[in-house]
């Protein structure tokens, strides 16, 4: 046999092989595979499962799959992957929606002028992240006059279901000075991702946005993974100079698939059923986004939690509360008032609204915050005539000012307003009340 002979004889490929389905769990052996590494599955029919390894035990790989598991069948050929699970970076994403691992899902072909990199992120250091120092116009009123975002931000949007998250969200994407907005819609009705794409987002709000989509019927790691890629992409454009603002729906559902991950590979569950490892792993993740060493680019993120029962101790939605630089509180009571958006902006907070307005503008929202706190300690008994003006004068200027306040915080989905208008708004309204 000459050299050229031994050249051309093909490489052996090494399989595994599928011992167990363990409810969402896979579990094979033959393979030599690190954690966060992937592996293909075969089917009876053929076909192909790509899984991820999530743990071992001796020499028994735990993987999970990003798609069902029909067909799987004992002892299963099990085929390793080079590397993990990439993804796509590039100014050819604009306009496109993905799915959890990077794959155009809207029908418009395939992916062009990306290039595909590692998924997971490396963390800044913190004391080479460019500070916060700018404000970022959002669009809309409530949250720019009282509620200050900061380019590098990263805030919480609370709230239980059908309140009007991804409505808010619409007008968002829609009206922010931001140059890109990348989407993630994380294990939520797959309904609602075709009526967000259309109705909320918008064909010129869809010209500046990329779309990752994980649907509630998805695997728990593709809406993992969905999640990593909208922080990837999101992280790729700020590193190009760009503004990004990232809008993620939900942090809750990448807890919960955390959770059924972590239950699977045998973790106790703590704190109301979620185990220890779903609490730790949403600073990593909260991490990944804000501003970059680069002195160029942003990155903005807000994430809606989903707060069950209007409970706003929720162990997510605390543990959410503590590692974000604010929180926006949408209260269903204001939504049935037919206050939209429904934003409690006495229950909400800015960490950064100190150095992102000036002193009049602090004053100004302090005024109105005064007022509404004010109104909310009588607004139950002036229906039962328990209220009588007259006694407290400043108690009877929040009371008339309630209408005015109401129409204020109250804004329609189609329309935007910039930061500065907001702002000026907010002080012709408190030099009202003064000199009124």
């Amino acid at each position: 046999m000459t050299t050229t002979d031994w050249l051309s004889v093909p490489v052996a490929q090494i399989y595994g092989r599928l011992v167990r389905v363990n409810g969402l769990l896979l579990e094979a052996v033959g393979c030599q595979l690190g954690t966060g590494e992937r592996c293909l599955v075969e089917r009876q029919d053929g076909s192909l499962v790509e899984a991820e390894v999530v743990g071992f035990d001796r020499e028994l790989l735990h993987l999970m799959p990003i798609t069902a598991t029909d067909g799987l069948v004992p002892g299963a050929r099990v085929r390793p992957l080079n590397g993990v699970s990439p993804a796509p970076v590039g100014p050819g994403l604009l306009g496109r929606v993905l799915d959890g691992c990077g794959e155009p899902i809207d029908g418009q072909g395939a992916l062009k002028g990306i290039h595909w990199c590692r998924a997971r992120l490396k963390t800044p250091n913190p004391l080479l992240r460019r500070p916060i120092d700018e404000p970022l116009d959002v669009g809309v009123r409530a949250i720019n006059a009282m509620l200050p975002v900061g380019k590098g931000q990263r805030l919480g949007l609370f709230a239980g279901s059908g309140v009007g998250k991804s409505v808010l969200l619409g007008m968002m994407t829609r009206f922010t000075e931001a140059d890109i907005v990348v989407v993630g819609l994380v294990g939520e009705r797959g309904r609602e991702v075709r009526e967000f794409i259309e109705h909320s987002l918008g064909d010129e709000g869809r010209k500046r946005a990329v779309v990752v989509v994980a649907p509630a019927d998805s695997t728990a790691l593709m809406r993992l993974r969905a999640m990593r890629l909208c922080h990837r992409i999101a992280a790729g454009y700020r590193d190009q100079g760009h503004n990004v603002l990232l809008l993620v729906d939900s942090l809750t559902r990448y807890a919960q698939a955390q959770r059924e991950i972590a239950l699977s590979l045998g973790e106790p569950p703590a704190t109301k059923g979620y185990p220890p490892s779903a609490f730790t792993q949403l600073p990593s993740l909260v991490e990944m986004a804000g501003n970059g060493e680069s002195t160029c680019g942003t990155l903005t993120a807000l994430y809606t939690v989903l707060v069950e029962g209007d409970d706003q101790n929720d162990p997510v939605a605390d543990a959410a509360r503590a590692i974000l630089d604010g929180h926006i509180v949408l209260t269903r009571e204001l939504a049935e008032q037919g206050q939209y958006p429904a934003i409690d902006v006495n229950a909400s907070a800015s960490r950064l609204a100190a150095q992102l307005s000036d002193a009049s503008t602090r004053a100004a929202m302090q005024q109105l915050r005064q007022f509404n706190a004010r109104y909310n300690e009588v607004k139950s008994l002036i229906p039962l005539g328990g209220y009588q003006p007259g006694q407290d004068p400043q108690l009877d200027l929040a009371v008339q000012a309630q209408p005015a306040i109401k129409q204020f915080l109250s804004q329609s989905m189609a329309e935007g307003q910039s930061r500065h208008d907001s702002l000026a708004q907010l002080h012709q309204l408190v030099e009202g009340w003064r000199h009124g």
